[in-house]
């Protein structure tokens, strides 16, 4: 099982493929596992590297006052553990907060960045979904958060029709989730990041993806980033909620790979 050593923390990482790397970086759940979907699509011509945040899968469950500042800086370690001086970044939701303030203060390690699923600042939704999401974990711990994740991720039709399946994967992650202390902290880091100022200093080439049906991030937040980026270009896809890369990832795959191809040929 590869891990890198960070100074305050080991980062799990797996790598697949070859070619110009690619970072695929997850959301609040924090595991790269998230990125199954798109691994092998994405490897047949990138090297992909996919890894768990400080606190959650097999990285080292750090009980720190998190900030999406921090997990951006610990996704800048591991590339420099890996002696990766610049990449293509794909972020979903928090791993696109993360690649917002790596575009802002470290643009020359960024050859590209995917915006996807995320935001500028919480807003009333934002912090609604949130609030409701903080307190089931609060009153069932980190089983009742995992268990009631698919209704903010998922659209219904997906959830109607893949309710066995997640029941059965719910049983396999419960033992591998984080303590609700630090599931907790990360919600403050999210609920407290706001990027509305920084926006026009993001000019690395960027695509921002979502799909009309996301709840959690909808549509809005992503024509904002779009339109206060200098180089940033929108694509909206039918459907598929927040977690579009699960529930349509053909789309999606054809969708990122296209604008990672066309910034290589650049």
């Amino acid at each position: 099982m590869p891990k890198a050593d960070i100074g305050d923390c080991e980062i799990f990482y797996e790598r697949y493929g070859a070619g110009p790397t690619v970072f695929l970086v997850p959301g609040l759940g924090g595991t790269g596992d998230y990125w199954t979907p798109q691994i092998d699509a994405f490897a047949e011509r990138y090297e992909v590297i996919v890894h768990d945040h400080r606190g959650t899968g097999q990285s080292t469950k750090s009980l720190i006052t998190y900030s999406v500042e921090q997990m951006a800086s610990d996704c800048l370690a591991l590339m420099d553990a890996l002696q990766i001086m610049s990449a293509h970044v794909v972020g979903h939701s928090t791993g696109g907060a993360m690649a917002q303030i790596i575009a802002s203060e470290k643009p020359e390690r960024l050859k590209s960045a995917v915006y996807y699923a995320s935001w500028t600042r919480a807003d009333a939704q934002f912090r609604l979904c949130f609030y409701i999401r903080k307190s089931i974990l609060e009153s069932q711990g980190p089983p009742g958060f995992a268990r009631t994740t698919p209704l903010f991720l998922f659209p219904p039709w997906y959830n109607r029709d893949h309710g066995e399946a997640m029941e059965a994967g719910e049983a396999a992650l419960i033992p591998r989730l984080p303590p609700s202390e630090i599931i907790a902290s990360r919600i403050e880091a999210i609920l407290a990041f706001d990027s509305t100022h920084q926006l026009s200093r993001m000019s690395v080439p960027s695509l921002v993806v979502c799909a009309k049906d996301d709840i959690l991030t909808p549509p809005y937040f992503s024509q904002e980033l779009a339109t206060g980026m200098p180089n940033a270009r929108l694509e909206i896809l039918d459907d598929g909620g927040h977690a579009c890369s699960i529930t349509r990832p053909e789309r999606f795959n054809e969708v990122v790979l296209k604008f990672l191809d066309e910034q290589e040929k650049m």
